[in-house]
This record gives C-alpha cells, sequence and structure tokens, in this order.
C-alpha cells in the first residue's frame, strides 16, 4: 500500500512539474527518498541553515537533527578533526562536512567514487555556500574522503 502511495506522490509530482515548465538543471534534482539529507547542527548556526536553503534550492529535502554531542555524530562517520566543520550531513550513507557546494555533492553522488566515505570543506571558509561576504571569496578545497580515511583533493574553488 505504500509502495503506492509512493508511485502516485511521484506521478503527480512528475506532472506538476510538467505543468510549471520546470526544466532539469544544475539546481534541481529528482526528489526520491534516496534524496532526504540529514543535516546535524548547533539550534543557533546561521550560516548552517544558509548552507541548508542552499541545498534545499536545489532540491534536496533536508531533515534537521540538534543533537546535544555533535562531535560525537562527526567521530562516528570518521569525520576526522582536520576535517571537521560546523555542520554533518548524512545521505545515502556517504557524509557532506561543512560548506560543500551542491554542485560537487551532485557530481559526488552522480559519479559515487569508489570507497568513498564522503566530502569535506574543512573549516568555514569565507565564499563557501553558506559562508558568503560580499567583496571576499577566500580559496578553498572540497576533500575526498574514503572509507579507509585516506584524504585527496576532489575540487578546488
Amino acid at each position: 500500500m505504500l509502495n503506492n502511495v509512493y508511485k502516485y506522490s511521484l506521478l503527480v509530482l512528475v506532472a506538476l512539474s510538467s505543468l510549471s515548465g520546470c526544466n532539469a538543471d544544475e539546481n534541481s534534482v529528482s526528489v526520491t527518498p534516496k534524496n532526504i539529507m540529514t543535516v546535524y547542527k548547533s539550534p543557533s548556526c546561521g550560516c548552517c541553515e544558509a548552507w541548508i536553503k542552499h541545498m534545499e534550492k536545489a532540491g534536496f529535502d533536508i531533515r534537521i537533527e540538534h543533537p546535544n554531542d555533535l562531535l560525537a555524530i562527526k567521530l562516528q562517520h570518521g569525520i576526522e578533526r582536520d576535517l571537521q566543520s560546523c555542520h554533518t550531513a548524512i545521505m545515502n550513507d556517504y557524509f557532506f562536512e561543512g560548506h560543500v557546494p551542491v554542485g560537487e555533492v551532485k557530481r559526488f553522488l552522480t559519479e559515487k567514487p569508489a570507497d568513498a566515505a564522503g566530502l569535506s570543506v574543512p573549516g568555514m571558509p569565507v565564499g563557501s555556500p553558506g559562508m558568503e561576504m560580499e567583496g571576499r571569496h577566500d580559496p578553498y578545497q572540497v576533500m575526498l574522503v574514503t572509507k579507509q580515511g585516506e584524504k585527496s583533493i576532489y575540487s578546488q574553488h
């Protein structure tokens, strides 16, 4: 029964999208249960909220959690201290730590790099999504992290 409700809901979404003239672009993603992203953050963090809006605008369905011990969530997913930022997002058994641009999240989810655990933008670089500041954009890297904890540069911004 639930499966039929789900299929009907998808049909309605597809129909509504075609009626409204929506086209797939870099800011859209099909909404399926696998596109639900859980974001663990402090209740008072405004830059996290801005990043969440960045992801929602791109079509991701966000669930927000405010754990008592955010560090424990990070360590549970193997996110070492040098990779940590203010929030941790989990989706499809991958982590997205910090202010990872939506384009990199989408590319990662499409490519599904072998043995990958997730992506990280360590710290809180000015100019990254959610950390925008007029007139300033600091260079930063998106790091690819394997399940064994190996790190490599996924992209540079």
